[in-house]
C-alpha cells in the first residue's frame, strides 16, 4: 500500500440510502446528488459511478471544476449543474458541453446571453431567488427587470429551473424561518407564472427541508449529506424518528470508514514524556503503536489526548500530540497487537465502531466539515 491509510465506500450502503430517498420523494420527482466538496469527501469519481448505477442522473456541484470531473466520469450522460462559483471565462466551455447553472445576479445572467448568442447555443440556466438565506438569489425586487431579460433574450436560454435554498430547514427552531421562506418561493412561483415564464423543474428542497418540510418537495430534490447515510442533524432525526418503519429506525446508511494500520511499536517507561511538548506524561510503563495519520490527512489536532481508535476490535486511546503524519495509541492493556495490524479511524471493527458522528463531536466539527476535510490524495476504494 503507497498511503498510509485509506477510505471504504461502501456500495450496499449507498444503494439502500438512494431507495430510502425515493421512498421520501416519490417516483415523480427527480433526485440530484449533490457532489460539492469532493462528494462529502467520499471521492466525485467514486460516487458518480455508485450513483448511475442505482438510476440517479443528475448531478449538482457548487464549482465549475467539480462540473468538470463530474462530466468527465459520467458514463449515462448525466445533467450535471453548477450551483455557485464560475468565472465568465468558464462560460463558454460550460454552454457547449451543456452544463447547468445557477444564475442569480444580473453580471452572470448579462455574460450568459453574450457568450450563449455568440455560440449560437442555448444556455441551460436555473434562476435562483432570495428566499431569506441572504447568500445568493435575485430579490423580490427584481422580478419585473429580471422577467423582461429572461424574456427578451429569451432565443439564447434554456429556463431549466427555478429554485431558491433555505436557511436553518435542518433545525426545528427554525420553524417559522423556513416557513417563511417556503412562502416567499410561492410566490415568486406564482408570480413567474402569471407573467408567462414557466420553467422546467421547480426545486428548493436540501436533504433537511426534503425530510422535515414536505411541501418543499417539487420536480427535483438537491440531495447531499442524506445520500452519504447522514441525518442533516441530530434533531432531523428525532423529529422524523416516529414516521420512520419499526423495522428500521435507521435507514440511512454510513459509506465511508477510514483504515490504517500500526506502524510501530514502542516501549515507554513511567514518568516519560510522549511526543512533541509536555502535553501527556506516562503514568506507568506503557506500550504505544504508532500510527500514520496525523492532521495533514484529517485526523485534527484538537484530538490530541482525547481522540480514540479501533485496534483488535478494542476501543483505544490517542495519547500525545497529534502531528502532522502520525498518532500515538496506548495499547498497554490490549495484548497481541503487533506490527501491520488493521486501525480503524472511522468505522466498525468487530463489535465496536467509532461513527463520523462520535469522530466530530471530539473534535467540535460537524459532519460536513470533517468528511470534507479529508484530502483527495487518501486513496478510495468502493467494497460490498
Amino acid at each position: 500500500m503507497l498511503h498510509t491509510s485509506y477510505l471504504e465506500i461502501s456500495k450496499s450502503a449507498y444503494k439502500k440510502n438512494i431507495a430510502f430517498i425515493r421512498s421520501e420523494v416519490g417516483e415523480g420527482t427527480e433526485i440530484s446528488i449533490v457532489v460539492k466538496g469532493n462528494a462529502y469527501g467520499h471521492g466525485i469519481e467514486e460516487i458518480i459511478p455508485l450513483a448511475e448505477a442505482n438510476g440517479i442522473r443528475h448531478f449538482s456541484t457548487f464549482s465549475a471544476d467539480e462540473a468538470a470531473r463530474v462530466h468527465a466520469c459520467s458514463r449515462k450522460n448525466a445533467t450535471v449543474m453548477i450551483m455557485g462559483m464560475l468565472q465568465d471565462e468558464d462560460m463558454e466551455l460550460l454552454i457547449e458541453k451543456g452544463i447547468e447553472f445557477f444564475v442569480f445576479e444580473f453580471d452572470r445572467l448579462k455574460s450568459t446571453i453574450e457568450v450563449a448568442r455568440r455560440l449560437g447555443k442555448k444556455a441551460r440556466i436555473h434562476v435562483e431567488v432570495e428566499t431569506g438565506f441572504k447568500r445568493t438569489g435575485f430579490e423580490w425586487e427584481d422580478r419585473e427587470a429580471l422577467t423582461e431579460i429572461l424574456k427578451n433574450y429569451g432565443e439564447h436560454l434554456e429556463l431549466k429551473g427555478l429554485c431558491t435554498h433555505y436557511a436553518g430547514a435542518e433545525s426545528i427552531s427554525n420553524y417559522v424561518r423556513v416557513t417563511q421562506q417556503i412562502k416567499r418561493f410561492e410566490r415568486f412561483y406564482t408570480y413567474f407564472q402569471e407573467v408567462g415564464l414557466s420553467f422546467d423543474r421547480y426545486h428548493s428542497a436540501c436533504s433537511a427541508a426534503m425530510l422535515s418540510y414536505p411541501s418543499t418537495i417539487m420536480d427535483m430534490v438537491r440531495v447531499g449529506i442524506a445520500s452519504y447515510g447522514f441525518w442533516p442533524t441530530q434533531e432531523t432525526y428525532m423529529y422524523r424518528f416516529d414516521s420512520l418503519p419499526e423495522d428500521d429506525k435507521n435507514p440511512l446508511k454510513r459509506l465511508i470508514s477510514w483504515k490504517s494500520s500500526v506502524m510501530s511499536l514502542k516501549q515507554v517507561k513511567m514518568g516519560e514524556f510522549i511526543g512533541y511538548g509536555s502535553s501527556y506524561m506516562a503514568p506507568r510503563d506503557m506500550t504505544i503503536a504508532l500510527v500514520p495519520v496525523g492532521y495533514s490527512h484529517g485526523f485534527a489536532r484538537t484530538l490530541s489526548n482525547q481522540g480514540k481508535v479501533l485496534i483488535g476490535g478494542k476501543i483505544l486511546s490517542v495519547v500525545g500530540t497529534v502531528t502532522m503524519n502520525s498518532i500515538s495509541v496506548d495499547i498497554t492493556d490490549a495484548k497481541g497487537i503487533k506490527k501491520g495490524d488493521e486501525v480503524v479511524l472511522i468505522g466498525r471493527q468487530r463489535k465496536n465502531e467509532i461513527t463520523v458522528a462520535s469522530f466530530g463531536e471530539s473534535t467540535q466539527q460537524v459532519n460536513y466539515e470533517l468528511l470534507t476535510r479529508l484530502p483527495m490524495n487518501i486513496p478510495r476504494k468502493i467494497v460490498p
